[in-house]
């Protein structure tokens, strides 16, 4: 394997770390019940969210873990989700801000996963492949954790759909030599519109069994749905 003609800034994957950390203590401190989670349970929601993405690109392209070699990674994790704690209690009255953050996020890391994937010579398919594992990986590892079932695979609002549309144009734009930074802003952009989107229009893929649309994610609740 080549070595990578582009490298992923630290700032720019410490702050989809952050964001990610943030997004996922506030999704945790939500949980009441018997789902209820302690400090330590939602500090951990919080870093896998924020890591999570990473470390499934890095071993799926075959390299070592970046949030693994440096100390900044766990400590901006650990911080966000600290962060989140403190202000759930008055984000999480502000649903929307959820799920712009989790656009935001699977956004980010699908952009880093791909082109990480494409500066490290993999074919341009098994790179849309990579960003979209990256996109996704963090909410794979939250629901698996929190015992819940695993969005990505339901029927909900183009979670994986929006992270393909955003990996894709960036492998497509990086293609006609739009410049890596470039595309991957719009990319990032591109993803996060279609996922809100999705959320308000209450829009999702065809069902296996029925060809009607019907809202399961329970992220479709946390904003006003728009009906024609």
């Amino acid at each position: 394997m080549t070595e990578p003609l582009f490298s992923i800034p630290l700032w720019a994957d410490l702050l989809g770390v952050g964001l990610g950390g943030v997004q996922g203590a506030m999704f945790a401190s939500g949980f009441q019940g018997q789902r209820r989670l302690d400090l330590l349970g939602v500090s951990i929601i919080g870093i896998m969210i924020g890591m999570g993405g990473g470390l499934i690109r890095d071993i799926l392209i075959g390299q070592p873990p970046a949030t693994l070699q440096s100390n900044w990674y766990l400590i901006t994790a650990g911080g966000a989700s600290l962060v989140g704690m403190l202000l759930a209690g008055l984000l999480n009255r502000v649903n929307t801000l959820i799920v712009v953050l989790d656009a935001v996020v699977i956004g980010m890391f699908g952009a880093f996963g791909t082109s990480k994937a494409l500066a490290f010579g993999i074919p341009p398919v098994p790179a849309v492949f990579i960003g979209v594992c990256a996109a996704a990986g963090g909410g794979m590892l939250r629901d698996v954790l929190m015992g819940l079932p695993v969005a990505i695979m339901h029927v909900g609002s183009l979670y994986a759909f929006a992270a393909a549309a955003g990996c894709t144009f960036i492998v497509i734009a990086q293609g006609f030599g739009m410049s890596v930074t470039l595309a991957a802003v719009i990319g990032i952009v591109l993803t996060a519109v279609i996922r809100v989107l999705a959320v308000v229009f209450d829009v999702s893929l065809p069902e296996q069994r029925r060809l009607y649309r019907r809202k399961v994610a329970a992220e479709t609740g946390a904003i006003p749905i728009v009906r024609p």
